[in-house]
């Protein structure tokens, strides 16, 4: 007898965790670590890929929300109480194509934003015209290919961008290029390694860098097993216009109070004192 099985939708959930991300990067989520977490969004909906900021000592959380009815991302902004629960929220970014991976950061006297949107064919830069919720386009990065996950860093007195290419989905989630500018808003020019690295378990960027004695490190997506399967961190011992060397952690454990939301782990974001991450399960229900 033939055992059919539904497809899948990945369905993400946020956790704010009250530990640094260098210590859940070398040493797991640990155990006595207080997670809180983002209220579940009901049928077909998610919120993932979170990023934060700190404002008059309030933690302000960017994030894709995501419908499966209309299979359109936009980005939210979720303000958070005192002992982190979601006490506003509020849509700040919505294009006419789908928009994921809000990298929020400060920069040169501005808040700036660098979405995931693939799908316009290009790399949108914007500025806070208002910031945490007035968002202005600034400008195009033109690079080699539309940039998925695009992940800015500064680096030895220059800009960095570490992104997966468009294109068949092995690319997307196997392939790591990088880009260099020395102005946030270009020119940028593309690294003659590129792609730097072809390897699914540890390309496609995950997170915010931060930086460990100079030495950049990048969560990357261990996509083996599953799309987002789980993350590692990327320790880039080496980065220039010509060269790029690096070594990879093992995968990195969720929390152990994750419930259903045991089949993924994506995006692993330092904000301070906490760590921002998200977890998935994959739902296979006729709806």
């Amino acid at each position: 007898m033939t055992r059919w099985r539904l497809p899948g939708r990945d369905i993400w959930r946020i956790g704010v965790a009250e530990a640094s991300v260098v210590e859940i990067a070398r040493h797991g989520f640990p155990p006595a670590a207080r997670v809180h977490w983002m209220p579940e969004e009901g049928r077909l909906k998610f919120l993932a890929d979170p990023f934060g900021a700190w404002a008059d000592g309030r933690l302000l959380l960017f994030a894709e929300a995501y419908d499966y009815r209309t299979r359109h991302g936009v980005i939210e902004l979720v303000e958070l109480g005192a002992d982190f629960s979601p006490v506003r929220r509020s849509v700040v970014l919505r294009e006419a194509w789908h928009l994921s991976y809000p990298q929020v950061f400060e920069a040169e006297g501005d808040w700036w934003m660098i979405p995931e949107a693939h799908r316009s064919g290009v790399l949108t830069l914007y500025r806070a015209a208002a910031f945490p919720k007035g968002w202005e386009p600034v400008v195009r990065l033109e690079l080699d290919a539309p940039a998925i996950d695009a992940t800015p860093f500064r680096h030895d007195g220059l800009w960095w961008l570490a992104y997966s290419p468009a294109g068949p989905q092995r690319w997307k989630q196997g392939r790591l290029h990088f880009a260099f500018a020395e102005r946030l808003t270009g020119p940028w020019r593309l690294h003659s390694g590129n792609p730097v690295r072809n390897d699914l378990t540890s390309s496609r960027p995950g997170g915010a860098v931060w930086l460990e004695n100079g030495v950049p490190h990048l969560p990357v997506q261990d996509c083996t097993r599953t799309y987002g399967g789980a993350v590692r961190v990327l320790k880039v011992l080496e980065l220039s216009p010509q060269r790029f060397e690096a070594e990879t952690t093992a995968p990195l454990l969720p929390p152990s109070n994750v419930g259903a939301y045991r089949q993924g782990l994506h995006t692993l974001s330092a904000c301070g004192p906490v760590t921002l991450f998200d977890v998935k399960r994959i739902d296979r229900s006729l709806w």
